[in-house]
């Protein structure tokens, strides 16, 4: 046999030895790598299992669920005494109403005057959204002994309650800019300032599309000499 072509034979399987070792290696690499994952995942699983039955965590969790139970607890009590909902109540009711709940706001209104209806639909649409506190209204008209033991003489007039003793009202529009243009928001900053409803922590929108031109107005007090009266 040619010496040569002997060298080059042993020479091709060496190539060829080298080759197969270096697909092994690489084959190796690549199943190591996939069960990499596998293996951290299974870690992960007991961390979170550990995590789970981490007693500061289960502390953490039954607190949180309790303080959820209390409050829904409080709404719910709140509800049946009224709180949640715009309502309207009779002379007879009104002792009742005013002394049942820490915060009371009550409107005095008469059916006829157009700022008692602006009043009106501005107090709807902050009842939902300050249950902590009471919105109610009664009609002037029907209600003489109130209205003169509070010395109501200008509708609307919406007079704030503590504790059953009426600590502040808000006479017309006088408070709110003066016209009949005011914002929801310019009513509730108002009434947060008097510390009647609390401050509420989201971003709301204002609910009086219609007003856009309120909403840049600060409150202000100012003379209303168009104000209803009764």
């Amino acid at each position: 046999m040619d010496p040569n072509s002997v060298k080059s034979t042993l020479s091709n399987l060496a190539f060829g030895n080298v080759m197969a070792a270096a697909a092994r290696d690489y084959q190796k690499g690549i199943l190591a790598q996939e069960k990499a994952p596998a293996s951290s995942s299974i870690n992960e699983e007991v961390d979170l299992d550990e995590l789970m039955d981490d007693p500061e965590l289960e502390k953490l969790h039954a607190d949180r669920i309790a303080a959820l139970k209390k409050e829904a607890e409080k709404r719910q009590e709140l509800k049946k005494h009224g709180h949640g909902e715009y309502r309207e109540i009779t002379e007879g009711d009104f002792l009742g109403e005013v002394t049942q709940s820490e915060k009371v706001i009550c409107h005095f209104y008469h059916r006829e005057f157009y700022r008692c209806k602006i009043m009106d639909k501005h107090l709807k649409s902050l009842t939902p959204r300050h249950l902590n506190t009471k919105f109610i209204k009664l009609d002037a008209e029907n209600a003489p002994f109130f209205v003169t033991k509070l010395g109501i003489k200008t509708l609307p007039c919406v007079v704030l309650f503590r504790n059953g003793i009426a600590v502040d009202r808000l006479v017309g529009f006088q408070d709110l800019g003066g016209k009949d243009d005011f914002a929801t928001k310019t009513l509730e900053n108002l009434l947060i300032k008097k510390g009647m409803i609390s401050e509420k922590k989201d971003d709301e929108d204002d609910e009086d599309g219609d007003y856009p031109e309120s909403r840049r107005r600060a409150v202000r007090s100012s003379v209303d000499p168009d104000s209803d009266s009764d």
